[in-house]
């Protein structure tokens, strides 16, 4: 086997998607190939048919592959402007709430009742974010969460580059947070590594919570 053809066996997918044009960058396919994996492969959560709320929407990877997976809408919550992607915020099945901080929706913005959530968030901590995700969704309900170590730990505990490598703290902020969330009525089902690193290389993990 060539070289070349070597180093083309293992390029990365999320790559490979925008080389094909199936994806403007390497940030969106990579949110596509995560939500797809964990929806896909990991959680067995229904979406056909689903009224649910991408929180931390983005350019819509996790909204995307709600959609293609049947969901009959999804409410897509930023506190940015202009990062979803212009298909997915003229389709008739997405509500875009951008400039909107979860911690502060009214229900009244929302008009639906919402079957689950995904969460990817950045820069605050789901102890903040679940509890008023909570309050949005209906009694029986799913949630997805992307845990960011990096954003859990205390300012201390974060290394060089703002990686946290300790396995131990790893496991300490899933453990943490699992009983936060049963403290919130949650049963934790599960929870996997990402299938794809975080910015700057670090470790992140995928919960799955239903009640």
């Amino acid at each position: 086997m060539s070289a070349n053809r070597s180093k083309n066996s293992r390029i990365r997918l999320d790559q490979l998607l925008v080389q094909r044009g199936l994806a403007e960058s390497r940030e969106k396919a990579k949110a596509m190939v995560r939500a797809d994996l964990v929806l896909v492969n990991h959680f067995p959560v229904i979406i056909k048919g689903q009224t649910l709320l991408d929180v931390g929407a983005s350019t819509g990877g996790f909204t995307d592959c709600l959609l293609k997976h049947g969901a009959r809408k999804v409410v897509a919550v930023d506190v940015g402007y202009g990062q979803l992607d212009w298909g997915l915020r003229k389709d008739p099945r997405v509500k875009v709430l951008e400039r909107t901080n979860i911690r502060y929706l009214n229900p009244c913005d929302i008009e639906e009742t919402i079957d689950g959530a995904v969460i990817d968030v950045s820069f605050i901590s789901l102890r903040l974010v679940v509890p008023p995700v909570s309050d949005l969704l209906r009694k029986h309900a799913f949630i997805i969460a992307l845990i960011k170590p990096q954003f859990e730990v205390g300012k201390g505990q974060v290394g060089k580059g703002g990686v946290v490598r300790d396995p131990q703290l790893h496991q300490q902020v899933v453990d943490g947070l699992s009983d936060v969330f049963r403290d919130l009525n949650w049963t934790v089902m599960g929870h996997i590594p990402s299938p794809l690193l975080g910015p700057k290389g670090n470790r992140e993990f995928l919960i799955h919570l239903t009640r």
